[in-house]
């Protein structure tokens, strides 16, 4: 769907790599690497969108590395539109209400580096129904066209994954807000 409003590859390839994940931040040889694409092509699209203010960019080193302006008033609207557009919001809502006591869920893997990929990774914590869920990933697979891959961990278990996995990307997709009594 998105392929027909933005026809421009590589400009929907550096919107997923940015928008999808603030925290992401690339230089131009690393990004044409990535892509497997030019280094002139990456370049105009880095410039329109830094122009527009919706990259911005600093020096470090003799790279110009790049990064989401989270400031830019249509930054929220950007990454809904992303987030859309590969399905997660769709995951989200089926997923949520009908699971259990769902305290967090992360995307993790190739779309929290803002990478598109045909596989969504998903981390669940809290207690559960995995059998709801293995029956809502496979509806939801067949909506979006991609495979779905998750874990699911209880509270404890994934502050032990995040101490042990300190430099893998997730993104915080949902968190239960707890109500003050």
């Amino acid at each position: 769907m998105l392929d027909a409003l933005i026809t421009s590859k590589t400009r929907l390839k550096i919107l997923l790599r940015f928008f999808l994940n603030s925290g992401n931040s690339s230089y131009l040889r690393n990004l044409a690497t990535e892509f497997n694409e030019s280094t002139n092509s990456i370049r105009v699209e880095l410039n329109r969108f830094e122009e527009a203010g919706l990259l911005n960019a600093y020096q470090k080193g003799n790279k110009k590395i790049f990064r989401a302006n989270t400031t830019h008033p249509l930054y929220p609207d950007i990454q809904n539109i992303l987030m859309k557009h590969i399905g997660l919001d769709k995951i989200i809502d089926n997923v949520i209400n009908k699971l259990g006591d769902v305290k967090k869920v992360f995307v993790a893997g190739d779309f929290a580096r803002g990478i598109d990929s045909r596989i969504i990774d998903l981390i669940f914590v809290g207690d559960i129904n995995q059998q709801y869920l293995i029956m809502l990933i496979d509806k939801v697979e067949k909506l979006i066209s991609k495979r779905i891959r998750y874990v699911v961990f209880s509270e404890q278990e994934f502050g032990e994954y995040k101490e042990i996995n300190k430099e893998a990307k997730t993104l915080l997709l949902w968190e239960k807000q707890m109500i003050e009594q």
